[in-house]
């Protein structure tokens, strides 16, 4: 009888402490916020699968993140102040609003910077990226990685544009960044910034005209439901950067550390890839949907009539990384 009870005593205390010890591990997994602007069918969202895929098989599940998409914890400026303050964990964002946040980053905004592709990731996978990401750490962020928007290109509800006189009156939304409005002013076009959840009721609405933005962000957005015509002019290359919460990053061992790292790693490769295969694809879908795409563009006007801006940047920080980064690109 003694022994009888003694057997089952054991298997109902070791039946007990597994219990208890998936229910520990269940409590002790802890959620990480992700938000974004953009649809959960964005290149946004295609980066944000590879880093929660990456982050919760290298933690075994310690880690688990959440997506939050479509700006549902607010807009670019508002997620990244969430970051300092630790009410987000982790932002997917555009360079729009980070110049005010790092000023430093202005620099990969000016117009035409870039030729291609190769020379914009060329020149962020080097030291110069490396050193524009530390300064995050200067302004209470942590920059994890440096990822992709495309090259920006306008679109409208009004005419087709094929040079900067084109532009002349119309009401352009911009993102929140001083050499982006002034380069569209220096056009003949009215800037009008503001953020990205607002801006597609503002087209609807006929708030504004147009806007710019890269083919991934035109698609993803189904622009073509409120502008009618796309020309590619390639102004602009905007990058997108993974930040990370202080507060979060700085709780964490090296070890944990590194597997955000990680993750921002693997998400900067997906979102790339997508990139890419958007850009191949594209336009032949914006006309699909009616859209009117002028591909032929010459972009001497437009880079004679933006000029102006690098004076916005070069007389408040100086021309030197302007400098490292032409010289960069030009051996890349």
């Amino acid at each position: 009888m003694t022994k009888r009870f003694t057997r089952h005593a054991l298997v109902t205390a070791i039946s007990a402490l597994a219990t208890a010890s998936i229910a520990l591990h269940a409590q002790a997994a802890t959620d990480i916020s992700l938000g974004h602007t953009l649809s959960s069918t964005s290149h946004y969202s295609v980066g944000a699968e590879a880093f929660k895929e990456t982050l919760e098989r290298l933690s075994d599940g310690a880690f688990t993140v959440t997506e939050h998409a479509s700006g549902s914890l607010g807009g670019e400026r508002e997620m990244i102040e969430g970051l300092q303050i630790g009410t987000v964990d982790v932002v997917i964002t555009s360079s729009g609003p980070l110049g005010n946040f790092v000023p430093e980053t202005y620099v990969l905004d000016l117009p035409f910077l870039f030729e291609n592709y190769d020379q914009a990731r060329c020149v962020l996978d080097s030291e110069i990226g490396d050193e524009l990401l530390a300064k995050m750490s200067d302004h209470g962020l942590v920059g994890m990685a440096w990822s992709e928007n495309g090259f920006r290109h306008l679109t409208n509800s009004q005419r087709e544009i094929a040079s900067p006189a084109d532009a002349e009156g119309l009401r352009v939304r911009t993102m929140e960044n001083a050499v982006h409005q002034e380069a569209f002013r220096q056009m003949g076009a009215r800037p009008t910034p503001m953020a990205f959840p607002e801006l597609f009721t503002a087209l609807q609405q006929g708030t504004v005209d147009g806007q710019e933005n890269p083919i991934t962000v035109i698609v993803a957005t189904n622009f073509w439901e409120v502008q009618d015509y796309l020309s590619l002019t390639g102004h602009v290359y905007s990058p997108a950067i993974v930040l990370g919460s202080p507060i979060l990053l700085d709780s964490l061992s090296e070890e944990e550390r590194d597997w955000f790292m990680q993750a921002a790693a693997a998400s900067v490769d997906a979102t790339r890839e997508e990139v890419s295969r958007l850009e191949r694809e594209g336009v032949a879908l914006l006309e699909a949907n009616g859209m009117t795409v002028r591909t032929e563009i010459d972009p001497a006007p437009f880079q004679q009539a933006v000029e102006p801006a690098y004076e916005i940047f070069t007389s408040q920080y100086g021309s030197d990384m302007l400098e490292r980064i032409r010289e960069k690109a030009g051996n890349c």
